[in-house]
């Protein structure tokens, strides 16, 4: 790829990501809502937490930690379309994209990346400092997102979480492309949610799944997106152990892109634009 190239799909991402920083009253009303179902979340773990007897694979320090990282960190998760790609699909000024002097999959996959970047960034960044620096000023010291343990574990987190991008805007790409065909994007947006928010671990932290399901949820792509990075911060996951982890991490998201690449070749050599 030309330097020329790159440049101009930084630019997208730029573009993308400054024009959807301007929606800072959804982006409240979202920190609000998430702030609230954070605090339902750790209440019903500490009670699950108090009335079990038997060991668990996590400390409630660390669902805790858990918890507000997923509020933190739920824009990035992959459990809606880019409403500008399904406007143009519907309205067959998809044909537009055709011409730019871009290459097509790349080019949505930019735009991708500042939609999961720019609705995370206005949330994470108060809901981290009311998490880690607000509940400990209060006294609420069990409640709050303690930092991780140690410079590298942070890295190794940031690591892991920027393959956690990159999983998920390989598997909204598949949303994107099957739009092609399906036209509307209601069904997915119905659909899509319930899977990724269950198996990513965003409703219920993974380890806490019965016994039996583990060996699936172990290799599951969407494990990638919260449960791998996040107990990687919480140290549930040693530094030691997170190599496979990440390396997992990056192959689903191989596979995704691979496979979006196939989808979106074949289905814009057939596609038909509406009207025409």
């Amino acid at each position: 790829m030309s330097s020329t190239y790159f440049s101009a799909y930084v630019a997208v991402i730029s573009a993308r990501y400054r024009g959807l920083l301007q929606y800072r009253a959804a982006a409240f009303a979202g920190f609000v809502t998430q702030l609230f179902w954070g605090c339902i979340k750790i209440m019903i773990m500490f009670a699950f937490f108090a009335a079990s007897d038997e060991p668990q694979p996590m400390s409630i320090v660390e669902v805790v930690s858990y918890i507000w990282l997923g509020q933190a960190m739920l824009g990035m998760l992959p459990w809606s379309i880019d409403k500008d790609i399904e406007a143009m699909i519907r309205s067959g000024d998809v044909s537009y994209e055709l011409v730019r002097p871009l290459d097509l999959y790349t080019f949505w996959f930019c735009r991708t990346i500042a939609l999961r970047t720019a609705t995370t960034t206005l949330r994470a960044i108060p809901m981290v400092i009311f998490a880690m620096i607000g509940l400990p000023l209060v006294g609420a010291v069990d409640w709050a997102l303690l930092p991780p343990a140690d410079l590298i574990t942070f890295l190794a987190f940031v690591i892991s979480l920027g393959c956690a991008l990159m999983l998920a805007c390989a598997f909204t790409m598949l949303m994107h492309v099957v739009l092609v065909w399906t036209i509307s994007g209601e069904g997915l947006n119905r659909f899509i949610p319930a899977i990724v928010n269950v198996f990513s671990g965003m409703i219920v932290p993974l380890p806490l799944f019965p016994d039996w399901m583990q060996g699936f949820l172990e290799w599951q792509p969407f494990r990638g997106l919260v449960d791998v990075p996040f107990r990687i911060y919480t140290g549930n996951i040693p530094l030691g152990s997170a190599a496979p982890d990440v390396a997992l991490q990056l192959l689903w998201a191989a596979v995704f892109i691979w496979l979006g690449r196939r989808m979106l070749t074949g289905s814009m050599r057939r596609m038909v634009v509406q009207g025409g």
